[in-house]
């Protein structure tokens, strides 16, 4: 298709995702539980051809050389397949945010104020990789209230396809507005700077993936962009660190599970424990097989560890490795965070109740921990159930978004004829 056609496929759909909202927010809690169940019976009644569309993105990534990680993240069977129809079950059963009631305020003039929680309207979703991500994102947006359009990734085209489809279908019967899930069909470049400009449509976006499709995003977008650029995140081993919970909380943080956002990249140990923690720490690692690349102090005490250049205190690994630097003091800690972190998620390990207080009121990040593994900053372990993505900014949403963070709120005043100008009231 040309550029136009591309252009005005999307635009059609934007308009479709408008009249979707406005029917969207009408919805009760118990009319989109109804449809998010029925959403689900779909995925599973479909899932033999969800999974031969999945079969066409695997051979696609086998022909283009697509191997470890970045494979399995694309791959579907019947235990994923029942995972996402489970996760669908699962946000049925949560609180419903819109309707809330935050804030009442009552004016000497007889004027009453509510502060009412409301859907955001239509969310534009981008992103890479995993196609479970076109039903979670899908779904969260469904009990929020909110239309959404979904922009994949090339690798997981034909899977995102049948979802989305699977979706749809499966929710209209039970009362999902025509329009309120969308799929673009176009992987190319052009379909993201038309998602990212159409502002008369979309009330936000929110990309996920690599940092280059947040930064793209980022300058094209006419409308607010929830993100997180990078997750560099930091562990600081205090003086009075309990060391073998130390090693633990570092070993989880890096090696359950390397390449996700809330991985550990970089831990920092006080000098005046380094000698006894970093033999400690180093054979716990090691028996992970993952590398160390230290500061010229860690080297020092361990000689077989790679020297970390400039570049490393910057670097989010995604991988089985971990940058390792010596500081003199909670005060040393704080400012490496807030100069190379990513403003994700840190902790402080120690025992020490007046530093951990220290650090967690002075890091800038989303998500400050005091012995607890930064593994946990995901939305079902906040318990907010399935999340949209985690964000690093600090205005509307900030760390694990769940259902609340995909929500605004609206003023409904009520009165009984009160006029501002009381001297007009006579009609003059």
């Amino acid at each position: 298709m040309t550029s136009q056609e591309i252009h005005d496929h999307i635009y059609e759909m934007g308009k479709q995702a408008r009249s979707a909202a406005l029917e969207l927010a009408l919805l009760s809690a118990d009319n989109k539980a109804d449809i998010l169940r029925a959403m689900a019976a779909s995925v599973r009644s479909n899932s033999s051809e969800i999974l031969a569309a999945n079969a066409q993105d695997i051979a696609t990534a086998d022909e283009r050389g697509i191997t470890g990680s970045l494979r399995d993240r694309l791959v579907l069977d019947a235990s994923r397949i029942e995972a996402i129809a489970g996760g669908i079950e699962q946000v049925a059963t949560l609180p419903d945010p819109v309707g809330e009631k935050l804030e009442t305020i009552n004016r000497p003039n007889g004027i009453q104020i509510d502060k009412i929680r409301v859907p955001i309207g239509v969310i534009g979703i981008i992103f890479e990789s995993r196609p479970n991500v076109t039903s979670d994102a899908a779904v969260l947006c469904l009990k929020s209230g909110n239309a959404t359009i979904l922009r994949g990734g090339s690798e997981a085209i034909h899977s995102n396809k049948a979802i989305a489809k699977a979706l749809q279908e499966g929710g209209e019967p039970a009362g999902l507005p025509k329009g309120a899930i969308q799929l673009i069909p176009f992987t190319d470049r052009e379909s993201v700077k038309t998602l990212a400009g159409m502002d008369q449509y979309l009330d936000l976006i929110i990309p996920r993936g690599g940092k280059g499709l947040i930064e793209a995003v980022v300058s094209m977008a006419r409308m607010p962009v929830i993100k997180h650029y990078d997750g560099i995140c930091h562990a600081y081993v205090e003086t009075e660190a309990d060391q073998d919970l130390a090693v633990a909380i570092i070993d989880d943080g890096k090696t359950q599970k390397p390449s996700v956002c809330n991985a550990l990249e970089t831990v920092l140990v006080d000098s005046s424990i380094a000698a006894e923690f970093l033999p400690k720490l180093k054979r716990r690692l090691d028996a992970r097989n993952t590398e160390i690349r230290g500061c010229e102090r860690t080297c020092e005490i361990l000689t077989d560890a790679a020297p970390a250049t400039e570049e490393d205190w910057h670097t989010e690994y995604l991988d089985l490795i971990i940058s390792v630097k010596v500081v003199d003091s909670t005060a040393d800690a704080i400012s490496h965070i807030n100069h190379y972190g990513s403003h994700h998620s840190e902790v402080i390990i120690t025992t020490n109740e007046a530093k951990a207080k220290q650090f967690l009121s002075s890091i800038d990040s989303a998500c400050v921990y005091h012995n607890v593994s930064t593994r946990f900053s995901d939305g079902e372990e906040f318990g907010f159930g399935a999340e949209i993505g985690i964000s690093t900014d600090k205005l509307h949403a900030r760390g694990p978004m769940g259902l609340v963070e995909l929500t605004s709120y609206q003023y409904r005043i009520t009165g009984n004829g009160q006029i501002k100008d009381t001297d007009r009231q006579t009609g003059l």
